[in-house]
Formats: C-alpha cells, sequence, structure tokens
C-alpha cells in the first residue's frame, strides 16, 4: 500500500493522524506511530471498542492513524437523534445514481449558476432592507435537490468552482449543497431534502446585517468585532421570521448552526439534546466547506486536513455519527479534487465510484512531465493503461493551484463536455 503522507501527516488512502488525546470508541485504528512489532497489540489494525482500548493506545503512543471508513461510532446518548429530528433513514443505502456525470454535468451547472444567481441577490436585497422571495428559493432549491439525486458528483464538483472575493454567497450555495448531498447519503425522502437545502442556503443570510469592513477584514477580529459576527445568528432568525412561507426549520438553522454538543457554542449555549438534526447536518457542511474554502485571512486547507478537522470536532461541536457519514459520502477523493497519479501525470476527480473509492473517474490534464495533455476521461475501475503500460492509480491528492493548474479555468472552457466527446 503507497503510504504517501502530506506536509500534515495525514495520508491519501482515507488515513487521519489522529493524537491520542482524541481518541473515541468506534475508530479503526489502521497504524501506529512506531512499528507494530514494538507495541503490545497483536493485531495490525482494530477497531477502539472500550475505554480500555483507548488508554492501551495512550500508553504506547502520541498518536495513531484512524481508517475513516472502517470508523463505525456506536450509538450512545450523545449520538442519538433528537427528539425533534425529522425521520431519517439512518440505515437505508443511498440511492444508486441515475445518470453518469457527464450526463448530469450541464443540467447542474445550469441549476448551480441561477441560484448562486439567486443568492447573491437575495443578499443584495437584505442589506437595502428588502424582502426575501421565499417562493423563488424553494423553486432553486428543488432544482437543486433534482440533480443532487440524479448524480451527487455533478453538483459537487461545482463546489470547488470557488473565487475568494465571492466567499459569502458561494458558502451559502456550497453549504446548500453539501448538506442535500449528506441528507441523500442518510436515505432521506426529497420534500426532506427540500427543506434541509432551503435550510443551508439560508443558513447564513444574517450576515447581510455584518459591517461590510468587519465580515471581510483579513487580520484577527477585536472582541468587539466578534460580538458583531456572532449576531449574524439572531440578524439570521429575524430575517427568515419576517420571510412569508418559510420552513420553520429553517429559521432554527439560521439561528443555531453555531451551537455545540458541548454547550460552548453561541447564541444560546444549547446542548446535545436541544439541537435539532437539520441544524447539526448543517453545521457539519458549514464547517467542511469553511475550512476548505480560500477567505481573506485564510487558506482553505485540502479534503484530507478537513476530514481531520471534523474527526476532532466530533462529539464536541459537531455531531460524530453525521461528521463519519458525511466523510463516507464525499469519498476519498471528492469529485473536484485535483489528483497526482502513479506515473506522475496529474488528473482532476470527476465522478466517485461508492464501490471502490480508490478508482474515481478522472479527467486527464498534465502529462508525467506537468505539461499539459489533450484531455481524456479514464475511469479507474476499468482496464486502462498508462503510457508505460501500467494500469492507472492515484498516488496523492494535491491542492488546487498545483503545477498552476486551476480547476475553475478548465471548466469554464468546457472541460468535462470537450473530454466526453
Amino acid at each position: 500500500m503507497d503510504k504517501s503522507f502530506d506536509s500534515h501527516g495525514i495520508t491519501t488512502l482515507g488515513k487521519v493522524k489522529v493524537p491520542v488525546g482524541d481518541l473515541k470508541i468506534g475508530m479503526y485504528v489502521c497504524e501506529l506511530d512506531r512499528p507494530w512489532l514494538d507495541s503490545p497489540f497483536l493485531f495490525q489494525g482494530f477497531m477502539l471498542a472500550t475505554q480500555a482500548d483507548i488508554e492501551a493506545v495512550r500508553k504506547v503512543c502520541d498518536y495513531v492513524y484512524i481508517d475513516s471508513y472502517q470508523t463505525k461510532y456506536p450509538e450512545t446518548e450523545h449520538a442519538q437523534q433528537p427528539a425533534k429530528s425529522s425521520s431519517i433513514s439512518w440505515t437505508a443505502a443511498p440511492p444508486e445514481k441515475h445518470l453518469s456525470v457527464e450526463q448530469e454535468i450541464d443540467n447542474a451547472e445550469n441549476t448551480h449558476k441561477q441560484t448562486s444567481k439567486l443568492v447573491k441577490t437575495f443578499m443584495d436585497e437584505i442589506r437595502f432592507g428588502r424582502g426575501l422571495d421565499i417562493q423563488l428559493a424553494k423553486e432553486a432549491v428543488s432544482e437543486c435537490v433534482d440533480s443532487v439525486y440524479k448524480n451527487p458528483d455533478a453538483m459537487l464538483l461545482l463546489t470547488q468552482l470557488k473565487n475568494r472575493d465571492e466567499y459569502t454567497s458561494q458558502h451559502s450555495m456550497n453549504v446548500c449543497i453539501f448538506s442535500i448531498v449528506l441528507g441523500r447519503h442518510l436515505g432521506m425522502s426529497v420534500d426532506e431534502l427540500r427543506n434541509l437545502g432551503l435550510s443551508g442556503l439560508m443558513h447564513d443570510m444574517g450576515k447581510m446585517r455584518v459591517p461590510l469592513e468587519v465580515l471581510n477584514k483579513p487580520g484577527r477580529l477585536s472582541d468587539e468585532e466578534m460580538t458583531l459576527v456572532k449576531a449574524h445568528t439572531v440578524h439570521g432568525r429575524e430575517i427568515l421570521m419576517s420571510s412569508h412561507g418559510i420552513y420553520p426549520g429553517a429559521i432554527e438553522v439560521a439561528y443555531q448552526h453555531h451551537e455545540n454538543l458541548d454547550g460552548t457554542g453561541y447564541p444560546t449555549g444549547l446542548t446535545d439534546a436541544e439541537i435539532p438534526s437539520f441544524t447539526r447536518i448543517v453545521a457539519v457542511a458549514d464547517t467542511y466547506d469553511a475550512v476548505t474554502s480560500d477567505r481573506v485571512y485564510q487558506s482553505g486547507r485540502t479534503h484530507m486536513e478537513a476530514i481531520a478537522i471534523l474527526y476532532k470536532e466530533s462529539g464536541k461541536h459537531l455531531d460524530a455519527e453525521l461528521a463519519s457519514k458525511f466523510i463516507e459520502c464525499l469519498g476519498i477523493y471528492p469529485a473536484g479534487s485535483l489528483v497526482e497519479m502513479s506515473n506522475e501525470e496529474v488528473a482532476l476527480v470527476i465522478e466517485v465510484n461508492p464501490r471502490q473509492k480508490l478508482k474515481p473517474k478522472v479527467i486527464m490534464l498534465l502529462d508525467s512531465e506537468k505539461n499539459p495533455q489533450p484531455h481524456r476521461i479514464v475511469d479507474l475501475a476499468k482496464i486502462d493503461l498508462d503510457p508505460c503500460g501500467q494500469p492507472y492509480r492515484v498516488k496523492t491528492m494535491l491542492k488546487n493551484g498545483s503545477y498552476n493548474v486551476d480547476i475553475k479555468q478548465h471548466y469554464e472552457r468546457g472541460l468535462i463536455q470537450k473530454a466526453a466527446r
């Protein structure tokens, strides 16, 4: 097995470096910070089934590597769905994709473009003190749900076409998509997905009442400025409560999406059992998109770095089961990921294979010398040999911009459409 690590010690094959102080029951330990023969453990890979297992690891290791795809968090009183939760089928298998990403991408692009414009319009309306057309929002979200249901990878690919200067509007759009994708993976009904998507789309509308010089400040916020930012949850509730026809759960999400399971969040310090499911789902999507996006005060993290952050926040700030399901549904190499192949060629992931997670569908961008090459689609789940006669496989994930590859520029030039011809 390839053991390529990035600069943060995170592997490219779904393994996440976790300090022993952050270990939880249900995590699957696949590698130690020392040779297995130097440890007291009989098996090379095991589940942390009890607190005693965790203590045994803590005695001999400073950190270990967790396999996110074999980790199964137990249902405890802290992982149960709260009484307010909707009927989410946690054990249902995700629905099959109805279309390939090549077949769905044009529809997804049009839906994404129109919904993004609508989000920007809503934000302008709020800044000018006008009301929101919730019916338009519902129709747009319904189109997003339809696209995600056919093939989630098409919309997930579009979440990677980011512009630092449009973070707030793009973030709302992305949280909508990520929430719908997770809800689909959980087996939610179409009506639930529409309500969930609307909640994600509207969750940050209150930020339009935060002064722009504070919202876009590149440096550390003062205590007074932080108070202004935190007030966006209250503003969001007020805006949505005054909007005719809004789904009531969206008001809850706007007000509560910064609450933490351990009671350390804001605005009211709710604890685990008081936080409803839609708020929990949007919180996971919100965290993931925020840490993977370039912002005025930080560069976006990689997918694997974001996974490590989700694990660290699980059980304390985020719902552990939902975080695990979110990681599961995105896969090891999500659509929109830039990757380097085993033969040094560079490619863009366009579709995940749910049955063979290490073998996505990709578009080749650069040759082994890192020069542009004719774009073509390669499905790693099928036999397709590289120029040396070896089967293609992914070696590592790259950050967008590596080797001067700008995913957004490639996409705007019709990358997928041209490669599929």
